[in-house]
This record gives structure tokens, sequence and C-alpha cells, in this order.
């Protein structure tokens, strides 16, 4: 951090260059609050378009149905009556309509901490850190695979960011850790480096039923109190196009009878895996999402469940994915559309398929966020360090995406659009007069603290004092500021005993091989 920063801060409401003379933070960012959209969602389908793409996820679940690669839901699927020949289960519209009203509108997640409680649904919008890629980057060590110190660099980010909610999958995969005890070593660190909302993979039954059990000891919770009401959550895919796989829908099937919430998200790319149209991507993206929320409802009716869509396009000259681009804009609007026909809280991510923290990364997240705002989506993935598609998360990305986080907060304030006759300034416009400024009279003065938004990351100084203070571009700005937030990171207060039992479970677990694998 440069010694310009504070007057740079103290130019945008100058509550940064306090705490930072004070020794109390390393930024001044925005207390912790659950974002609720007051925004009516952009709708580019009008009703014949909605019903049509209804129709057609309808027609596509009715007549060609989706390989459901698991043998229990095949079988509890044809106890409610779908067509079952071999995986593939066809379903009609009243059995779906029928199951998709079973499930809530809107549902909290509560955590070991019960200040961080979450609610998905209605207007609040949920922001998760970056999960799974399998590389990091950084501006010192460049591109390299994921390994443990570096996942625990994201968890403390992830706890450290107000405007992070959840702490959801792994930031970045630790391949250092061998893949039957790493969900154990990797959830003792996320439920004793953060006390927020997490996530378990549907990677096999031992990896969920370990975690479901981790998260209920952090909690200091009964078996009976955790399966009262959700606590943790899983994220699943589909293997588009029109597949379930295995793990995935039995990790759905015990959280959601344990309780627990379930996000169903088909990974549709227009061009690749689904139609190159917008409207058959979508439609393919909601037969294959309503399928299993479909069969998740008729096990555990009422159980907490969204809709997700990550549903975009690729490069037709590379066939790479794409991100951020119009298209993926508007398929997300148009299928908040549906989930609201649906009732369904719904959720989508803040991706790009930039390489490094460029401008590129930024116009793509701004643009995978605004789709996130105007779709009307509760719950957005990978909303802070994405890069490549997903293969990189980066410390120096999460620190300028928490920015566009907060940025889009501070939107959200009834302060930002108030027309109180105090709002509106008669008397300071009277004051001023014509040809004055606004600086120094008292109407600016009694709020010149809180007026405007405060950047933590951006530099608003003119060229030349920029230039004079060496220059230094964003992503450079953002690295300064991550490696002093892990410098002064203190984990959230943990009961001991809960602490202790924790590390007991993970041992004993270790001790008896963990989850199994293919190695």
């Amino acid at each position: 951090m440069t010694d310009a920063t504070p007057a740079r801060r103290r130019r945008s409401g100058g509550r940064a260059a306090h705490a930072e003379r004070a020794g109390h933070a390393v930024i001044d960012q925005m207390p912790w609050r659950l974002p609720v959209n007051p925004d009516r969602p952009t709708e580019p389908l009008d009703e014949a378009g909605v019903a049509a793409i209804h129709a057609g996820a309808m027609r596509i679940l009715s007549e060609l149905g989706v390989e459901m690669l698991n043998p229990e839901a095949c079988a509890q699927l044809k106890a409610a009556g779908c067509r079952v020949a071999g995986t593939n289960v066809r379903m009609d519209e009243d059995f779906v309509m029928e199951m998709v009203r079973r499930a809530p509108a809107s549902f909290t997640i509560t955590p070991r901490n019960p200040e961080r409680e979450i609610v998905i649904g209605g207007r609040h919008m949920i922001f998760v850190n970056v999960s799974s890629p399998p590389n990091a980057w950084d501006l010192e060590r460049g591109k390299r695979p994921g390994d443990f110190e570096t996942f625990r660099d994201f968890m403390k980010l992830t706890q450290y960011f107000n405007c992070i909610h959840v702490a959801g999958g792994y930031p970045v995969e630790p391949v250092d850790i061998h893949p039957s005890v790493r969900h154990l070593d990797c959830l003792y660190e996320k439920l004793t480096l953060t006390d927020k909302v997490c996530h378990a993979y549907s990677l096999g039954a031992e990896r969920v039923e370990d975690v479901m059990e981790m998260v209920r000891i952090a909690g200091g919770l009964s078996h009976e109190e955790f399966r009262a009401r959700a606590h943790m959550y899983t994220n699943i895919n589909s293997v588009s196009p029109l597949k379930h796989d295995h793990p995935m829908l039995d990790g759905a099937m015990r959280l959601a009878r344990a309780g627990q919430a379930v996000i169903v998200t088909p990974f549709t790319l227009a061009g690749a895996m689904a139609p190159v149209t917008m409207a058959g991507a979508v439609a393919l993206s909601l037969a294959e999402g309503l399928a299993a929320i479909a069969l998740l409802q008729w096990i555990a009716p009422g159980a907490p469940v969204a809709l997700g869509t990550f549903t975009s396009n690729v490069d037709m000259r590379t066939g790479a994915p794409a991100f951020g681009t119009p298209e993926y804009v508007r398929a997300t609007q148009m299928t908040g559309q549906l989930a609201r026909r649906y009732g369904l809280p719904l959720r989508s991510s803040g991706v790009c398929a930039a390489n490094v923290p460029d401008g590129q990364a930024m116009w793509e997240t701004s643009n995978s966020l605004w789709a996130a705002i105007t779709s009307g989506t509760n719950l957005v993935y990978h909303a802070a360090g994405w890069l490549e598609g997903g293969l990189i998360a980066s410390p120096e990305k999460f620190v300028m995406d928490c920015e566009l986080l907060q940025m889009i907060q501070r939107y959200f304030e009834e302060a930002t659009w108030a027309t109180s006759p105090d709002d509106i300034a008669f008397e300071a416009i009277a004051e001023v007069g014509p040809g004055g400024h606004y600086f120094g009279c008292q109407h600016t003065q009694d709020r010149y603290t809180t007026a405007f938004y405060a950047p933590i990351a951006s530099d608003w100084r003119n060229y030349e004092a920029w230039h004079q203070d060496g220059a230094v571009w964003s992503a450079e700005r953002a690295h300064r500021l991550y490696k002093a937030i892990l410098a002064e990171f203190r984990p959230p207060p943990m009961d001991e005993a809960r602490r202790e039992e924790l590390a007991a479970f993970v041992a004993r677990r270790k001790a008896e091989g963990g989850a199994p694998t293919d190695f």
C-alpha cells in the first residue's frame, strides 16, 4: 500500500484513511449484510416466449427423457410413475410441476455462527467465493497447480471480506492432499478459518456423510438439530446434454433427506453441449435442472432447493468456453423468468474467460454480475477470484471482484435514490447559487464521509499523481492488498471443545482411510 493511499481514500469518504491511521484494518470495507436487490428483473421474453421455453423443456422431459446414472434415483422415479427404461427416465409435465410446487420459494442456511445465516430466495442476493479451479495464479508465482497452503489463503480472504457470504467449494483444488482425505483437511480448515455457510462436494457417499458430520460438530448441534434446518449445501451439475451422474445424484439425495440445501446447476454451453440458440440451450438446461429437482422433491418433499443456470456459449472458432457474453446475459435473464414461473430460487455465476486479472477479466465479470442483478439471481457463485473459464483462482482477481461486489451493494442502498426534501437539497442549492461550488456548504459537510462509495482497490487520482506515486496498475494494487490482508488475518472464534471434537473426527476418519478413490 502506498503512502498516498490514505489521501486517495479521504477524497472518497475518508473512512479507510481513518481506519489505517488507527491501525484497525487493511481496508475499511462495508459491514456484513445480506444484500437485497430493489430492482425489477429484466424480462426479455414475453408471456408467449416464457410459455414456449417451458413447453420445450417439458417436451424434452416427456419425449426424450434424461439419463439418470444412479439406480436408486431410477427406482424412486419409477415408483413415482415416471417411465423408466434402463437409465432413461421420462416424466410428464403434471408430475414435474407437482414436484416443483413442493419446493420452498425461499429458505435459510445457518452456519456455525448464526449471525452469518443467509437467505436464499425472494430479492436476496448472496455472493459465493470462487470454487473448484485446479490452478492458482498470482503476480509473484504465475500459474501453478493448486496446493493446500493456497487453499488456506483463499479461505482467509473468504472470511475477511464481508461481501462474501458463503465459503463454497474449494477455492482452489489442493492437489498436494490425497483425494481420499482431501475433504477432511479442507473442511476442517474451512470450518475453523471461517464461520460462514459451507459446501460439500457430492462426490461419493463418504465425503457427503463426513462433511455433514463435521458441520454438525462445528455447530455444536445434535443430530436432530442438524436435520431440523439447513446448515450447509451442495451444488450438483448435470452432464450436459441430458445426463445426471451417479455420485452427484447420490449426494443430492443424501443431503435432501437430511434437510440440507441442494443447488441443481446444468452446465450448458450453447454450440457444444447445448443447441446453438439461446432458447434451445435454456430449454435443455431447464429440463435437466427440473428433472433432478423433481427427484429430490419426490424423496424429500419441501427440501430446500434452487435452480441454477450456467448457460453460456463457446467460441465457435476454437471451441473454448466464453463467459460474460451478451448471450450469457440474456440466457441468465431468460432463466430468471422461468425460475420465477416455477417459484424457485435462482443461482448464476460471476465468471469470465480471461487468463489474468486484466481489463477483459473485469468487463466479462461485470457483465456476468450484471446478468445476476437483472435476472433476479439469489445466489451468485464464483463471485470473487475466477479466471480462465474456471481453471484458475487468483487472489488479485478476488480483491478486484470484491470491489465490484461492494459497488453492487452500494447500488442497492436506498440512499442512492432517496427523494426526501433533505435529499432534494433545495436549501443547499439556494445557498450555493449560480456559479458556486458545494464543497464547503453545510449540506456537504454533514454528509461527505458517507455520501459516496469509498473504494478499496480503485485509484481515483489523476494521471500525474498516479504516475508520480509509481504508476501502480490495478492488479498490483490488489496484490498488495491481499498480502496485507493475509498478514493481519485472525480466524473467527470457535469453541475449543468443538474444535477438538472436529480434529478428533478428522483423525479417526483418516485412520479409517477416508473416502475410496480410483488411485
